[in-house]
């Protein structure tokens, strides 16, 4: 039996039928359902831990209750106006792009254009700590040339922060998207104005720090995301919203996730190394922490 068979049967047996867009019984009834049926599978599973063999209707039963919880979300969705085919759906998408990414190919943005307009494959970056006027701040040196200007954490206590350009190099090196990094190594797409004021301009690059500092706070809540190897999906979805009118829309929450986890693993190495080398590769879509850098502070 097909989802809309299924959704159309069951509202035939529907006992508190909607009256109206507001009728509040038609709605909380089935809800109500759910929670109740939810419990009733815990029920079950309870004896079955309990009893073991000795539960032999175990699978039945679960049976029944998964059928009565369909029954419910069946109700829900049609006293919602939708269809379960389409719920169906839109999960399976969201749950692909959330678990399915190590298989997914890849679209650089920019294999078209010239060198000098396609971010790097490869390239090592030095970031070398040191003090200045009492505070910490950090260059960046890319395969020798130093760029940008130096960063302090821009906080009243020291966070590292000052070391996020590691983020930046994540996302360029997972997504490969970074219009941060395509300003700062000088590798916007001039040649295409409209595609270097809406995806290389101030504002992409304005949400890509969003994103970046969005996430360093969530990671602050969370150990600097030590030990961590998933995230929140309000995160993720937060910064797909954020991103949804420029290229990167295509990459998958689940491609989202590995960016921000690498970049932290290597955050991790550079702040407690006070600095570091980091190695960004985007063919292999990884980066890597290489050791200190040269010049940094003890």
């Amino acid at each position: 039996m097909d989802f809309e068979t299924y959704q159309k049967e069951a509202l035939r047996t529907d006992r508190v039928p909607a009256h109206g867009d507001d009728d509040v019984a038609s709605l909380i009834v089935p809800m109500l359902g759910l929670a109740g049926e939810t419990g009733q599978l815990l029920s079950e599973y309870k004896k079955h831990l309990r009893d073991g063999e000795a539960h032999r209707l175990f699978k039945e039963r679960v049976s029944e209750e998964l059928g009565d919880l369909m029954w419910y979300v069946a109700n829900v969705a049609s006293k919602f106006g939708l269809a379960l085919d389409d719920v169906a759906v839109a999960n399976l998408e969201k749950t692909r792009g959330r678990f399915l990414s190590d298989d997914a190919v890849l679209d650089s943005f920019d294999a078209d254009l010239p060198d000098v307009e396609r971010l790097p494959r490869r390239f090592e970056v030095h970031l070398i700590d040191s003090d200045g006027a009492g505070r910490q701040r950090v260059r960046v040196v890319i395969d020798g040339e130093p760029f940008g200007s130096e960063m302090t954490d821009n906080a009243y206590d020291p966070d590292g922060y000052r070391f996020h350009d590691v983020f930046h190099f994540a996302y360029a090196a997972v997504l490969a998207w970074s219009p941060v990094t395509r300003a700062l190594i000088r590798r916007k797409r001039k040649s295409r104005p409209l595609l270097d004021e809406v995806e290389d301009g101030g504002r992409a690059a304005v949400i890509e720090e969003g994103v970046a500092a969005l996430a360093f706070d969530y990671a602050r809540r969370h150990r600097m995301l030590e030990g961590v190897g998933r995230l929140d999906f309000q995160l993720l979805r937060t910064i797909k919203d954020m991103t949804s009118h420029l290229e990167v829309n295509r990459r998958t929450t689940g491609e989202w996730e590995q960016a921000i986890l690498v970049g932290f693993e290597v955050w991790r190495a550079v702040h407690a190394g006070r600095g570091g080398r980091i190695a960004v590769d985007l063919d292999a879509r990884r980066i890597d922490y290489l050791g200190p850098a040269e010049g940094s502070a003890a």
